[in-house]
């Protein structure tokens, strides 16, 4: 019994608000269907463009990365030919003869 009140007192409920929606509703069904279609198609204009926003920051930034690793690779060529070219000299002084003839 205290369901059956329950449904009674939720469909009353609904249908006046329902009844209420429309007597104060502001604008027709067919202008809030198209404010409601304009409004959708301005978040995907603003989606679209905040996408391709993201996506030319990230290329820029893969670009930056990309230099950054190619100076790291050249700068570590170097410090290895630096290496080699110290070990180099290091074997040559030292197999070298005394400049004094001993």
């Amino acid at each position: 019994m205290e369901e059956d009140k329950r449904m009674s007192y939720f469909c009353l409920g609904l249908g006046i608000g329902v009844a209420v929606g429309i007597l104060f509703a502001p604008k027709s069904g067919e202008e809030t269907r198209q404010l409601l279609r304009s409004k959708a198609d301005e978040s995907k204009d603003y989606l679209r463009r905040k996408s391709e926003e993201l996506k030319d920051s990230a290329a820029e930034l893969a670009d930056k990365s990309k230099l950054a690793i190619q100076r790291q690779k050249e700068q570590l060529a170097a410090a290895v030919d630096a290496g080699r070219q110290a070990y180099r000299e290091s074997i040559t002084t030292s197999t070298a003869p005394d400049e004094t003839g001993a």
